[in-house]
């Protein structure tokens, strides 16, 4: 059964996002693979879901688990061949589900063909491909520090000036300034689409540009470098870089297209996503996911307040609703369990049909992160041996070894908040490798995969897994999910989340109690209309008003 075609068809799908490298391994070598990914296939079917996302399976010296890409246009040997990837694309096209690749343009690795020849010679064709500079006052060409600690500049003796990088070292980052540079990214994109992509994802993509002075930025009080923020993202040229991509490669075609974009506002990502201004289909905030950050950053967490939550993602549903489109995730591949962030893991499957149903009954193409609809958890990993992401071993290093906080409190903090909890295995069954591996895991399985697995989940009907199946399907059986109009209720209520999608005469009501409490629903049955019927709870029924027990989530239609 082939794809579904027509306009907007991504307003009414789900997307799954697959990490390769902890998904499914084939080999025995501890790594997933594309043979992996292949092999569940029939699981990704029985959810229901209508697109994978696949993180980048790129060839890459794997500095930043893929996202510094070495080679574009193939497999990196440990995932596969490109031959697996187009038995990957047409085993889903055959089960009506579509590919969206991931396009990491903001950056390549300092292994890709085109920075070896940029940082060959200040005269090399490709010099200007990337961003060098003379140093400034015996140091780097402006104060600017980088995503992963550290200065934004790396010295590179052979031509005695420095290469701009916003992320690792080894990330350098291109020049869209150059049209050249957009030429080549252009090509890129239409070799994957003509293979069979249905999209991509596009990562950090509102990095692409900069103030061309690249001037030096105010001190972080945590860091001592300088911000770069105001001067490299949302930049002068985004708009016309965006629509020029869409232009000379979308244009005509049916793909589903999706900007990453740290701090962008609601004002802006409604001029991206209108479809007149031809940019992209929708694109990932992250108000959202900031909101539990301290004064010292992600590292520095602090408890969620549901009415700043509310306040933030209902502003976001009434900025979109009407003319753009919102993307809606609790999870990622950069984001701490959901579960354990803002659920509670005492009441774990509670929580986790709670926060599913407050998410996926809202306005917007809802993503589940794998292993999402399992409920899985935090690791909670005690030694940082046990850690791999660079931006947890950075942090953790500036903080420790300068003395700025203890060992105890670093690994509190990262604990909580690394993105290595995302990214350990998913747990297929409650053997020792969990299912995903025969060999040793690039990084190590959460222990309790023994309880918390895919194998036990699709065999119990009340699972967290066939939850997400029914909100899933509810997507395609009630147009309301989909184009219902979004009203905001119990605005300042500290414990509950409820809202109304309206369409037709017809109203969805969605009330989700976000604490261990039993609370009461201070609700006007007015508000269902008349004879309301619910669609689905994590609870039995005891009424569209009743309190809502720890963690219950129910939704009613009404007419």
């Amino acid at each position: 059964m082939a794809p579904k075609r027509g306009t907007d068809w991504w307003k009414s799908s789900v997307v799954y996002q697959v990490y390769p490298s902890s998904f499914n391994d084939s080999d025995g070598d501890g790594v997933g693979d594309l043979p992996g990914v292949i092999e569940r296939l029939d699981y990704l079917e029985l959810l229901g879901v209508d697109v994978v996302w696949l993180s980048p399976v790129y060839p890459s010296p794997w500095d930043d688990n893929g996202y510094d890409i070495s080679d574009y246009l193939d497999i990196h040997p440990m995932f596969g061949t490109l031959a697996d990837w187009d038995r990957l694309r047409d085993g889903l096209h055959e089960r009506g589900m579509r590919l969206m690749m991931d396009l990491v343009v903001n950056h390549t690795s300092d292994e890709h063909p085109w920075f070896i020849e940029s940082r060959a010679s200040k005269d090399s064709d490709k010099r200007d491909f990337y961003f060098w500079r003379p140093g400034r006052g015996g140091g780097p060409p402006n104060n600017w520090g980088s995503v992963f600690s550290g200065p934004a500049w790396t010295y590179d003796e052979a031509t005695g000036e420095y290469y701009l990088h916003l992320f690792t070292r080894r990330q350098p980052d291109l020049n869209w300034e150059n049209p050249r540079v957009r030429a080549a990214v252009h090509d890129v994109a239409r070799w994957w689409l003509d293979r069979g992509a249905d999209g991509f994802r596009m990562d950090v993509i509102n990095f692409v540009s900069k103030t061309p002075e690249l001037p030096s930025g105010p001190l972080a009080a945590t860091s001592g470098h300088g911000v770069f923020t105001d001067y490299a993202v949302n930049g002068p040229r985004l708009h016309e870089f965006l629509h020029e991509l869409h232009q000379e490669v979308f244009a005509g075609r049916d793909v589903l297209t999706v900007g990453e974009m740290p701090r962008v506002g609601v004002e802006q990502a409604l001029l991206h996503t209108m479809v007149e201004r031809r940019e992209l289909s929708m694109v990932f905030q992250f108000e959202h996911v900031n909101l539990d950050h301290g004064p010292g950053g992600k590292f520095d967490p602090r408890p969620l307040d549901l009415v700043r939550l509310k306040e933030s993602l209902n502003r976001w549903q009434a900025g979109l609703g009407e003319s753009g489109w919102n993307s809606l995730y609790w999870n990622n591949h950069d984001q701490p369990r959901a579960v354990s962030r803002f659920g509670d893991e005492a009441h774990r499957v509670e929580s986790a049909k709670a926060l599913a149903t407050t998410l996926h009954m809202m306005k917007g193409t809802p993503y589940v992160y794998q292993g999402e609809e399992l409920g899985m958890t935090n690791a909670h990993m005690a030694d940082i041996a046990d850690y791999r992401d660079v931006e947890t071993l950075n942090h953790h290093r500036a903080m420790v070894e300068t003395g700025r906080v203890n060992e105890g409190t670093a690994m509190a903090a990262v604990a909580r908040m690394s993105r290595d909890n995302a990214r350990t295995p998913v747990q297929w069954d409650a053997s020792p490798g969990a299912g995903f591996t025969t060999g040793t895991p690039w990084i190590g399985i959460n222990p309790n995969h023994t309880q918390i697995n895919a194998e036990a989940a699709v065999a119990d009907p009340d699972s967290v897994f066939h939850y997400y199946r029914r909100l899933i399907a509810l997507r395609k059986e009630h147009p309301v999910i989909v184009h219902g109009r979004f009203e905001p209720l119990l605005e300042e209520d500290p414990a509950v989340y409820a809202y109304t999608r309206t369409l037709d005469g017809r109203v969805l009501l969605v009330t989700a109690n976000w604490s261990s409490d039993t609370v009461p629903l201070e609700l006007d049955p007015s508000v269902a209309r008349r004879d309301p019927v619910r669609l689905i709870g994590n609870y039995p029924d005891e009424g569209a008003f009743a309190p809502l027990r720890p963690w219950e989530a129910r939704v009613h239609l009404g007419s």
